[in-house]
């Protein structure tokens, strides 16, 4: 089961970075191997909302569809990803955002398993180094946007 986690310090307010990490549907924008994203619906929840989306992912020759709920919370500064359906046997994520001096310390955790033992296989030997590449996908598209 890879897990990655990691925390940054960033120039920007939690408001922002949570508001970047929160928009799905762009992320084929600028994420790395995302081809695709689509939101299947939204609904309020207390202190937030629930959205159900579509992400395609495009590795090599895998292209591959998974459906998420993602949880927002805003008052809280989270969003919490869970696996609904697709390649993997499970995939959990956690991001948090919290204003400290100078920006906000941005920490996300993931934690995944493929159902495709060779693309797991495949994933495995590049893992650490492809979620350092998305995060830093976000980090990126940050400085594009609020520099």
């Amino acid at each position: 089961m890879p897990a990655h986690s990691e925390t940054k310090h960033l120039p920007y307010s939690a408001q922002q970075m949570y508001d970047l990490v929160a928009d799905v549907a762009r992320y084929p924008e600028f994420l790395p191997w995302t081809a695709a994203a689509r939101i299947r619906s939204r609904k309020p929840v207390e202190g937030g909302e629930v959205m159900e989306a579509d992400l395609v992912i495009s590795f090599k020759v895998f292209r591959e569809r998974f459906g998420s709920r993602v949880t927002l919370l805003p008052d809280q500064g989270r969003i919490l990803t869970e696996y609904i359906d697709g390649p993997f046997k499970h995939l959990k994520s956690v991001w948090s955002f919290h204003d400290v001096e100078g920006g906000c310390d941005v920490a996300f955790t993931v934690d995944f398993e493929f159902r495709n033992a060779i693309l797991a296989g495949i994933i495995g030997m590049v893992f650490n180094e492809a979620m350092t590449r998305v995060v830093r996908a976000f980090e990126t598209r940050a400085a594009q946007l609020y520099r």
